[in-house]
């Protein structure tokens, strides 16, 4: 390591370790106030959420992409991998909820939606977003803290595409939406028949997409330093699978104190509130704050809000670790990358809107509950994926 670079890790490493120290202090801060635990745990949780996102490349696009174009699967084992975590814990979680799953009764705040022809054209429109912008939202959040020149203009063109879907959603909701079945399956099957169903289909996938993965590299012959180790942690992307255990387990976790795991709520909270502000919206979204999911409530103080804070801490938490792991890059951006950005976002926020939460939200949270709505919205956006990048392909 030359001392230009020795000089830049130290540099990233003291800049990461004070955004993690003002992180750290907004937590206390928060957990003194009255009424701030649940502002406290989203913050510090969401910090924790970010680095994992970031160390481990956990995003829905890429993974997609990674296998459709790459043949590489470890990305999408990933994801199955979180599914399964998250499943099992998840069905314990409601049990204390709801103990006897009655037909008629929903856990409380669960991202379980109405199966209809809306949510598969939502899950379109999401995952055409995903191939335009070149991410999700989730991934855009935790591209800021990279420097990503793309990721703000996505998240403005995502607000637009939240307005957009606001005035569309009573014709939806009318047409489709209304009388589209919830469908839960614990009502069915019971919590334990409903949690081995959902592994065992995680199973036959993860035994398709198991044949699809890269030839693993030779283990090295020497043994590696205590602080070859920690650079390699630091600097290093993390493995896969170890990033799809903590997302799925962090799912969990963030059930026991917030509303399940979601990172839409804030942004459609704010794109309502300066649509009614502007009068840029229906007098009345019907039926829209019945439904369970990313809820869009107007609320008097956003940044007071959990899932506000959950996306500050994912944020903070990427800019850190990236901070440390040298890859914070801003770079100021070009035409192509505006352009795509506000118009791939306008495509991810209708999406997300009309199918009541993103790839997060709805994929994951909901199917880790037993929704058909999550297994329906993930089918969609992969769909979506494999078909837009065919597209591109041909294109070029």
């Amino acid at each position: 390591m030359t001392t230009s670079s020795l000089s830049l890790s130290r540099t990233g490493l003291v800049a990461a370790t004070a955004t993690l120290l003002l992180v750290a202090a907004g937590v206390h801060l928060l957990g003194e106030r009255s009424g701030g635990r649940a502002l406290a745990f989203a913050l510090g949780l969401g910090a924790v959420l970010g680095v994992v996102l970031q160390r481990s490349r956990f995003c829905f696009y890429c993974h997609a992409r990674d296998y459709f174009e790459g043949g590489d699967a470890r990305g999408l084992l990933a994801i199955v991998a979180a599914l399964a975590v998250g499943t099992v814990g998840m069905h314990v979680v409601m049990t204390g909820w709801l103990p006897v799953p009655q037909p008629g009764r929903l856990p409380p705040d669960a991202h379980i939606g109405p199966v209809s022809w809306a949510l598969v054209l939502a899950g379109l429109a999401f995952g055409a977003g995903m191939v335009v912008s070149g991410s999700c939202i989730s991934a855009h959040w935790y591209r800021l803290g990279e420097g990503s020149p793309t990721a703000p203009f996505a998240l403005l063109g995502a607000a637009g595409g939240f307005l957009l879907g606001f005035n569309s959603w009573n014709w939806l909701y009318s047409a489709a939406v209304a009388s589209a079945p919830v469908v839960w399956l614990p009502h069915y099957l019971g919590y334990a028949g409903s949690a081995v169903l959902q592994l065992t289909l995680l199973g036959l996938l993860s035994a398709v997409l198991w044949r699809r993965l890269p030839t693993p590299e030779a283990p090295a012959t020497t043994p590696r330093s205590f602080a070859a180790a920690l650079r390699g942690l630091l600097q290093g992307r993390w493995a896969y699978g170890w990033g799809g255990i903590a997302v799925g387990a962090i799912a969990v976790i963030v059930v026991l104190r917030l509303r399940p795991l979601g990172v839409t709520a804030a942004l459609g909270s704010a794109a309502r509130d300066l649509g009614n502000a502007q009068d840029l919206l229906p007098q009345r979204l019907d039926g829209l704050d019945g439904f369970g999911g990313c809820v869009t409530a107007v609320v008097e103080s956003l940044w007071q809000t959990p899932n506000a804070l959950l996306i500050g801490g994912i944020v903070a938490g990427a800019l850190a670790a990236a901070l440390a792991s040298g890859q914070f890059k801003p770079a100021w951006p070009k035409p192509g990358q505006i352009a795509r950005g506000l118009g791939g976002g306008v495509l991810l926020g209708w999406g997300a809107m009309t199918g009541l939460g993103c790839t997060v939200g709805n994929l994951l949270s909901g199917t880790m509950a037993g929704a058909l709505s999550g297994w329906v919205f993930g089918a969609s956006v992969l769909f979506a994926v494999w078909a837009g990048l065919r597209v591109l392909n041909r294109g070029r």
